[in-house]
């Protein structure tokens, strides 16, 4: 049964009670000490839930209530934290380049991630922000004559979408086929005269500018890869098949349709006479290139959520092979696995470094190799070598979504895939034994965005992020029309073929 028959959610009654339960003082190996307060979500009640418990069991997925007796509860949202509409979205930025190498993860984030760093905390929504914008900014209309594309040219899509303050600037978007055997992973326009049949918009490389440059201590070279909003239609699909991709004194294998989505390309194309893989290696290694002449520190970040974070560990071996000394780094947001133990190992041995963020709800990261993954390292030594099963790759930052005193008790697949919801449980992280942080600032309003499981009496609407009237606009003769798009903003191969001037 595909899992999206599973995807009701269950609204449980709320109690009335007050929050403010506090957890002690967190100090940081640097000897940098900050309070910390969180907030313990409500006890919630025991329900009937109809999903079958072997599918629950096999995944893990901790969908019971939680029996800690010293959960509590807030009944009136004007006693919730950061409730009002008048309070910082975010924090200010702070000078983080004592701290590069350590948030680049030259040690695994090891004296960072518990209890978790506000510096490393706050560059993780920033590169979980630049995937999100990957989704922002994508046209998913199939009756849009632009479907499948980015709304907005590169050289205004920060400013349309606010993210100026992040200091970056883009400098070149992917394209990736959406003709390959992979029918519900991409969009495609049915519009007569579609920009393109064969491509679509797969998230781009942005590089920071000077004063963001000197605040985290290099030049950062980031890579956006755009997911999957729903879960369930391409985990339907997955083919699992694992194909080899470097035979030295490691047996390299990766998932088979990643790959095909990462490597293929077509002359007859327009977007995609070049592979994604081609188009994102020869800007990275353009920008690397004109700042270490430079004498700049240089350091690359990979970043990408569901499919994106597939994508950005494929990304990061290609690009850590071809870049020798450069840091490279991935951060992912529900990523599933990629390849095998071999495509682990070689990662490692090449320096790369992988922070995932995953959801204890979520089951993308349980895919593909539910069965068959590096649980089965335990037995190893009685089997022989398992090239054939799957291994995640990197440091794992664990996110409960029944941490949060926000969210409705509720089982929604979706909803826990979702990103917002990602990037609003990193924020109020503190560690894994805390509660949900009382300063946290990200809007919660954010994660009804494209779902509903924000608590109703919060009166945020579900699925609130859409354009006004499903995009149409009437034009000057009274008559309902998909607007046409200002210059700047529709593609262009002739565009995309000509880098920006750096400086």
């Amino acid at each position: 049964m595909a899992l999206s028959s599973y995807s009701t959610i269950i609204n449980q009654q709320l109690s009335a009670s007050t929050y403010s339960r506090l957890v002690p003082r967190a100090s940081y190996h640097n000897n940098t000490t900050l309070d910390e307060p969180t907030i313990k979500p409500e006890k919630r009640s025991n329900s009937t839930i109809n999903i079958p418990s072997t599918l629950t069991n096999l995944l893990h997925l901790n969908l019971n209530q939680h029996s800690d007796p010293n959960f509590v509860s807030f009944g009136n949202t004007n006693n919730t934290p950061h409730s009002g509409r008048h309070t910082p979205a975010y924090s200010p930025k702070e000078d983080i380049s004592s701290l590069y190498p350590q948030i680049h993860g030259s040690a695994d984030w090891s004296s960072l991630l518990s209890p978790l760093h506000p510096w490393l905390r706050r560059e993780i929504l920033k590169y979980g922000e630049f995937t999100q914008s990957t989704y922002d900014a994508f046209d998913s209309n199939p009756f849009s004559k632009y479907g499948g594309s980015c709304i907005y040219g590169r050289e205004r899509m920060f400013e349309k979408l606010g993210l100026t303050r992040h200091g970056y600037n883009i400098t070149k978007y992917l394209y990736a086929m959406s003709h390959i055997d992979l029918p519900k992973w991409l969009e495609r326009s049915i519009h007569a005269e579609a920009w393109s049949k064969d491509s679509n918009w797969m998230g781009y490389v942005a590089v920071s500018g000077e004063e963001e440059s000197r605040r985290i201590g290099c030049r950062d070279i980031v890579v956006a890869w755009r997911g999957t909003v729903a879960p369930a239609e391409w985990l339907e699909d997955i083919q699992g098949k694992l194909e080899s991709i470097e035979s030295t004194k490691y047996d390299v294998k990766v998932e088979h349709g990643f790959r095909s989505l990462y490597t293929s390309k077509s002359e007859t194309t327009r977007y995609n006479k070049l592979s994604a893989s081609e188009q994102v290696m020869t800007e990275i290694k353009r920008l690397v290139k004109f700042y270490q002449e430079k004498g700049e520190k240089v350091s690359i970040t990979i970043t990408g959520h569901s499919l994106g974070g597939a994508l950005a560990l494929l990304n990061a071996y290609e690009a850590a092979s071809a870049l020798p000394g450069i840091p490279v780094n991935v951060i992912s947001f529900g990523a599933p696995r990629v390849g095998n133990e071999a495509f682990s190992d070689r990662l490692k041995e090449l320096g790369v470094k992988a922070l995932r963020m995953v959801v204890k709800q979520d089951v993308v990261p349980k895919m593909p190799g539910i069965l068959f993954n590096e649980g089965l390292k335990k037995i190893e030594k009685v089997t022989g070598s398992l090239d054939w099963v799957y291994t995640h790759v990197g440091i794992e930052l664990g996110l409960n979504v029944k941490k949060s005193p926000y969210v409705k008790n509720c089982i929604d697949f979706a909803g826990f895939h979702n990103l917002e919801i990602y990037l609003h449980l990193v924020d109020g992280y503190v560690s894994p034994k805390s509660g949900f942080r009382c300063e946290a600032k990200r809007d919660v309003a954010l994660i009804n965005k494209e779902s509903g499981m924000l608590r109703e009496e919060i009166g945020v609407p579900a699925c609130w992020y859409q354009p006004a009237n499903r995009g149409m606009v009437c034009n000057t003769y009274g008559r309902w029309v998909m607007p046409k798009r200002e210059p700047a903003d529709i593609p262009s191969p002739y565009r995309e073929g000509h880098s920006p001037v750096l400086n």
